[in-house]
């Protein structure tokens, strides 16, 4: 009985302390239970501390009893200088922003706005304020119309005062004038400015009719629509500047537009015969009119130059009635001479005076043939 207190495995009592100890020490498991994995995890982890004690400006090392620095990480002096270090960089870096000379920024002080920055370097004490950079001379376009919409095919095709349609395909340039009211008065911008856009577009058509729309006022609708635009942001206080409105297309929509070609083709044929027409009226009515002024100045003529005639012929008359009225007899004789050399001046006769002496012309002298051949060799000559 004796040899059986050791227990079940045999034994005696001190025989049977040591193997009990042997087995305790073993740690009381069998092989193969995975007795040897404890302690490569042990060493992974002491491998980890140690290297991170290093980073961290500790001691390496195993671990010594009574050695300072030795037994884990310690927190001292260089460590809190470090961590500080790092954190104040980091804040510097976030605080930190530069503005580019086509740029302006918009510091928020706990979301609320609290000043706009020019180009340069600035300083924003984050997390208290934020900041945003935003393009402001940077040109933006807005392309409105059927050929650049995909959401909507009838986006361009708008109603004239005349009941036609146009199909129209514009763009709007823009950018930003005021960051501050573009941020907090604004959810969207560029929906905004499409939305607008294409209202002033479809009100100022609505005001026109389609003639002068295709052909001559395509300026004057751009100049109308960048106000119109312009007019709608600023009561938002969008902080939007419209620069340019640029008209692409304006044409019939695409179903009729060979008809309206030939409508137009005809209009303007139209428009040439009536040209024509006003021409030939113009020359033909200024010839009119230069004909009847040439007449009337021949009639104030002829009127004048009878008027002077008749006032001369009177004069003399009168001259010559105040001479009769010295010399009746003179004056008599005068007028007969006178009167008798107006009647006989054109006369074919040669007129002889008798002088009672008997010696005259020869009578078959021929002296009306010879006073004409005279006059015929004077005419040759």
């Amino acid at each position: 009985m004796a040899g059986n207190s050791g227990g079940p495995w045999g034994g005696g009592s001190g025989g049977g302390g040591q193997q009990g100890g042997g087995n305790r020490g073993g740690g009381g498991r069998r092989p193969g239970e995975g007795g040897g994995q404890i302690p490569e995890i042990d060493e992974i982890v002491k491998k980890g501390q140690e290297q991170l004690r290093v980073l961290m400006g500790g001691r390496g090392g195993p671990k010594e009893p009574g050695r300072p620095g030795g037994g884990g990480f310690q927190f001292n002096r260089s460590t809190f200088l470090i961590g500080g270090g790092v954190l104040i960089l980091l804040w510097l870096w976030v605080s930190f922003y530069t503005v580019k000379p086509e740029e302006q920024g918009v510091e928020l002080f706990l979301g609320s706005y609290y000043r706009t920055t020019d180009d340069g370097p600035h300083f924003a004490w984050w997390p208290l304020v934020s900041k945003e950079v935003i393009a402001t001379t940077t040109e933006r376009t807005e392309d409105i119309g059927e050929a650049f919409s995909s959401r909507d095919g009838d986006a361009g095709l708008m109603l004239t005062t005349d009941a036609n349609i146009v199909d129209i395909d514009f763009q709007v340039v823009w950018n930003i004038s005021d960051p501050a009211k573009f941020l907090f008065n604004l959810r969207d911008g560029r929906d905004t400015v499409r939305a607008v856009s294409e209202s002033a577009m479809r009100e100022i058509i609505a005001a026109s009719d389609l003639a002068p729309i295709l052909n001559r006022d395509r300026g004057v609708i751009a100049e109308g629509v960048k106000a119109s635009i312009q007019g709608t942001l600023d009561t938002y206080n969008s902080g939007i500047n419209i620069v340019r409105v640029n008209l692409d297309k304006a044409d019939p929509p695409r179903e009729v537009i060979d008809a309206f070609r030939e409508v137009q083709a005809a209009e303007q044929e139209r428009d040439r015969l009536e040209r024509q027409a006003d021409a030939y009226a113009n020359r033909v009515l200024a010839g009119a009119r230069g004909e009847a002024a040439q007449v009337l100045e021949e009639a104030e003529g002829y009127r004048a130059r009878v008027v002077n005639e008749a006032e001369g012929s009177a004069s003399r008359f009168s001259a010559v009635l105040e001479e009769y009225r010295k010399a009746p007899e003179v004056t008599r004789k005068r007028l007969y001479l006178e009167t008798m050399e107006k009647v006989l001046g054109d006369v074919d006769k040669v007129i002889i005076e008798d002088t009672g002496g008997g010696q005259g012309v020869v009578p078959y002298l021929p002296l009306n043939e010879l006073r004409r051949s005279g006059d015929t060799q004077q005419e040759a000559n």
